[in-house]
């Protein structure tokens, strides 16, 4: 069987959310199944560590698609002519965007449909081109992968699509991340702040992440209970906002906040092993990788009572209004001085973690693959 799949968020040095979903997902498909032909589209040069085994063929396909009319010339186009061409028995997208212009029997990965509930937060072009699309990518797949149970129930309901054509399939969390040994928090936190208790946020800096409202409660946190602990955010300045820059820019305890950037795995399990806890209050999330990697390095975690976050989380984390400030500053409060309460917390995690792992992931996208091949099959 040939199987084209949609790697163009396969960046060296690049990969977030969707992107760590192609990597290890794609990467253990390949390896278990040899006996069929992957191409892996690219639209720009690849990385030779993403070529996973011999059965990939990788295949560079032009333009470079990182704009919506780019996104319509590359699927639209170049994938469409490739895919029959070189007729290929299945497309696989796990970034959920489609030809709409192919014959080919096609999955999609939608992770989720924060541009329908949050259109704002993204610029005027990029929703208007999701808004469009995504409906119609939605009714053109065969079958739809998603990340969640409240992922599928939004595609479902936004897009009248039937339950039977979704499968989930939870993500996975990186294997190198661990519990650190007391030697390595102490010189994480040498590193990286300034040798002071902090809390972590990781994630793409955009508006849907709420970090307005995390900076407004470490603010008040730090207002009602002086101390040294500062805040540190990993993670990219992506859609770096004005509302957010006025947030940061109007803090009283600006200096305690630290940005690290993008950081590599190693660095990163680091970071999240030695922090008090990590806050992740998004107000939107088809699933949220970071709760459950902190659950793996030992770490508390404040997460949001909204979307998916409460499915993930199950009990071990302690659940905010994330529309609130004081309720999140109060949660970081309780992590700080209710050691017994971080404790029990931090034991939930370490049981919680065992329900997630990439091989499961894997396993799961790939049969949602071969159904659609065997449905196909069983149309002719």
């Amino acid at each position: 069987m040939k199987i084209a799949v949609n790697t163009r968020l396969l960046l060296k040095g690049k990969l977030e959310g969707i992107g760590w979903y192609t990597y290890e997902t794609m990467k253990r498909i390949v390896k278990n199944n040899p006996e069929h032909t992957f191409y892996f589209l690219f639209d720009r040069a690849y990385d030779e560590s993403f070529v996973f085994s011999e059965n990939v063929i990788p295949v560079v396909l032009n333009p470079q698609a990182r704009h919506p009319f780019l996104f319509w010339i590359w699927f639209e186009i170049s994938v469409c002519r490739f895919l029959k061409k070189t007729k290929v028995d299945l497309f696989l997208s796990p970034d959920g965007y489609l030809s709409l212009s192919t014959k080919t029997p096609s999955v999609a990965v939608i992770h989720d449909l924060n541009f329908e509930h949050y259109p704002k937060d993204l610029p005027w072009l990029v929703r208007k081109y999701y808004r469009y699309f995504f409906p119609r990518f939605a009714k053109k797949a065969r079958r739809i992968v998603t990340v969640s149970e409240f992922s599928k129930k939004d595609i479902q309901n936004q897009y009248e699509i039937e339950t039977e054509k979704i499968d989930v399939t939870l993500n996975g969390m990186n294997s190198n991340f661990r519990i650190c040994s007391k030697e390595d928090i102490q010189a994480t936190k040498q590193r990286f702040s300034e040798n002071e208790d902090y809390f972590l946020f990781i994630g793409s800096l955009q508006p849907r992440k709420n970090l307005v409202n995390m900076f407004k409660a470490f603010d008040l946190f730090k207002k009602e209970h002086p101390s040294k602990i500062k805040l540190l955010i990993v993670g990219e300045k992506k859609w770096w906002t004005n509302d957010i820059s006025a947030a940061y820019n109007g803090l009283q305890f600006k200096n305690e906040v630290i940005f690290l950037g993008r950081l590599e795995p190693e660095d990163l399990c680091k970071v999240l092993s030695s922090s008090l806890a990590l806050v992740y209050v998004s107000y939107f999330e088809g699933f949220g990788i970071p709760i459950i990697e902190a659950y793996r390095c030992g770490t508390a975690v404040i997460t949001s009572n909204v979307t998916s976050m409460p499915e993930v989380a199950g009990d071990a984390a302690l659940l905010v209004d994330p529309f609130s400030v004081t309720e999140i500053s109060n949660a970081m409060s309780e992590i700080t001085f209710n050691k017994e309460l971080r404790d029990e917390l931090i034991a939930k995690g370490q049981i919680r973690k065992d329900d997630f792992s990439w091989d499961i992931t894997s396993q799961k996208l790939w049969e949602s693959v071969m159904k659609t091949v065997n449905e196909k099959n069983s149309l002719q």
